[in-house]
């Protein structure tokens, strides 16, 4: 019975470390666009719990910072508020985050220009009035690198997307 040379057992490893090489940055793509995917699904799961909120307040957009740095700081933010209205407290961090939502609650920010406004009639910075072009929530940073904005947003229409287009056709 012949064993493998020394000169096969070495072609083996150059063709294995070749092919990982050529393997990872594959199934990183894939864990990076799985994350955005679930975050995308954890801001629709936010809409659902702001729908909640505006039901119980006449429909008038919940008054609330954009966020906070640390969960010591005493502001009326997305966590704190909305918390009622999840089903899963988990929809709070993006999979992609692995430091801010820890740290301040949530990794996403509450777009401040919309608060005390009448859900009915939303006005972004006198820009848009289409809810479907006006963001509600968004991510704290670009943790998306595989989508072209690498910031997800909930807009007031309950829509989630990975593309801010505020002024361009549907």
């Amino acid at each position: 019975m012949k064993g493998f040379t020394l000169l096969e057992v070495l072609a083996a490893v150059v063709v294995i470390g070749i092919l990982s090489a050529l393997a990872i940055p594959t199934i990183r793509s894939g864990i990076g666009r799985a994350d955005s995917a679930k975050c995308l699904g954890n801001l629709r799961a936010l809409g659902v719990a702001l729908n909640g909120w505006l039901s119980d307040n006449n429909l008038m957009m919940p008054p609330l910072a954009a966020g906070r740095k640390t969960r010591d700081e005493d502001l009326p933010v997305i966590d704190t508020v909305l918390a009622p209205y999840l089903s899963d407290p988990r929809v709070l961090a993006c999979p992609a985050d692995r430091v801010l939502a820890a740290a301040s609650g949530t990794s996403y920010y509450w777009n401040s220009v919309l608060s005390g406004q009448s859900a009915a009639n939303l006005n972004f910075l006198a820009l848009a009035t289409d809810l479907s072009k006006i963001p509600v929530i968004v991510d704290k940073e670009g943790w998306h690198v595989h989508s072209e904005d690498k910031v997800n947003h909930l807009f007031a229409d309950g829509h989630a997307a990975n593309q801010l287009r505020l002024f361009t056709d549907p």
